[in-house]
């Protein structure tokens, strides 16, 4: 089994930036795309952004310009950096992990980080 440990969240003042940091663990794995998803009070969870084992990404329309996804293959670790935060990308924000293990495919979310955009 993988988990995936997301850290880096927090309050921020609307303007300023956070970098959301995501590793998955485990062994026998290969993680194909991994992702970053969020859930705001009374809200269902939507994606944020997402990236394939290549590099290929794919983003919200909410949040293109201002957030980055990148990630370290050799460190099975996505980012998210985030930038120019508004309130309204206040919730917390969960990391999928889309993996093969045994031949099959899996996927795994981590517990979230609260990500607070307030003055």
């Amino acid at each position: 089994q993988v988990q995936v440990v997301e850290s880096g969240g927090g309050l921020v003042q609307p303007g300023g930036s956070l970098r959301l940091s995501c590793a998955a663990s485990g062994s026998g794995f290969s993680i194909n795309n991994m992702g970053w998803y969020r859930q705001a009070p009374g809200k269902q969870r939507e994606l944020v952004a997402t990236i394939t084992s290549g590099g290929s990404t794919n983003y919200a329309d909410s949040v293109k310009g201002r957030f980055t996804i990148s990630r370290d293959n050799a460190k099975n670790t996505v980012y998210l950096q985030m930038n120019s935060l508004k309130p309204e990308d206040t919730a917390v924000y969960y990391c999928n992990a889309d993996y093969i293990l045994y031949g099959a495919d899996f996927d795994s979310w981590g517990q979230g980080t609260q990500v607070t955009v307030s003055s």
